[in-house]
């Protein structure tokens, strides 16, 4: 869990939370009036999280480009019309 602290005491305290960060090993959550407004998270954790992020999004479009087109029912073109003739089988 991360330690959060309100932004006017982060200010204060911006270099020891800095160090919590880096040698502590601490997630740090900046809040105003008791909302999120930002982490302070080591450059380590960013590069992983980025890391998740981009094999998330290479899932995505490999999920997205293996789906095979479908070819068309009997009797679409006269249900569907002109739409029909120029749709990719």
């Amino acid at each position: 869990m991360a330690y959060e602290i309100p932004v006017t005491q982060a200010r204060a305290e911006l270099a020891e939370l800095i160090n919590r960060v880096v040698y502590g090993g601490e997630r740090v959550v900046v809040t105003r009036h008791g909302k999120p407004l930002v982490a302070l998270v080591s450059a380590a954790d960013l590069e992983r999280l980025e890391g998740m992020r981009e094999a998330a999004e290479e899932q995505v479009t490999s999920a997205v480009s293996s789906v095979h087109p479908v070819t068309s029912a009997p009797g679409e073109r006269g249900r569907f019309g002109i739409a029909a003739e120029h749709r990719e089988r």
